[in-house]
């Protein structure tokens, strides 16, 4: 057997690439967020830490599907990316149909129901991304 096909190196390669790949994901959601997601946290904002939970799962579901529908890294890493950026697609399409208010705002103003809105919008749409994933 292969070193690369064993399947604990590929378990473990899969485990880091996917570590490496959902803390490139948070730094981009961190960009777009009109707040900083781990002051916030710290200082014992639910709603933030509701939406950020919520996009810490979505893209570790994403790349569960990809790891399961691909066979090589690069094409994990190329169709979980391509998740992502549907995911924050659906972030701002929440954004946009809110016209009334600033998701971002709320948020950062500890409103628990936008927070546990935006929690289940990242959930969902990761199992519905997720499932189109080749």
């Amino acid at each position: 057997m292969n070193f690369w096909e064993n399947p604990f190196i590929e378990t473990a390669a899969s485990y880091s690439v996917v570590v490496l790949c959902a803390i490139v994901c948070l730094a981009v959601f961190e960009i777009v967020t009109g707040y900083n997601n781990w002051d916030e946290i710290k200082k014992g904002n639910f709603s933030v830490a509701m939406a950020t939970g919520g996009k810490i799962f979505g893209i570790a579901n994403i790349f569960r599907f990809s790891i399961q529908h691909n066979d090589s890294l690069l094409e994990m890493m190329s169709w979980g990316f391509g998740g992502f950026l549907l995911l924050l697609m659906g972030y701002f399409i929440f954004e946009f149909l809110t016209p009334s208010f600033r998701i971002d705002n709320e948020i950062k103003q500890d409103n628990r129901a936008v927070g546990f809105i935006a929690m289940v919008i990242s959930v969902g749409l990761s199992f519905v991304i997720g499932a189109n994933i080749g």
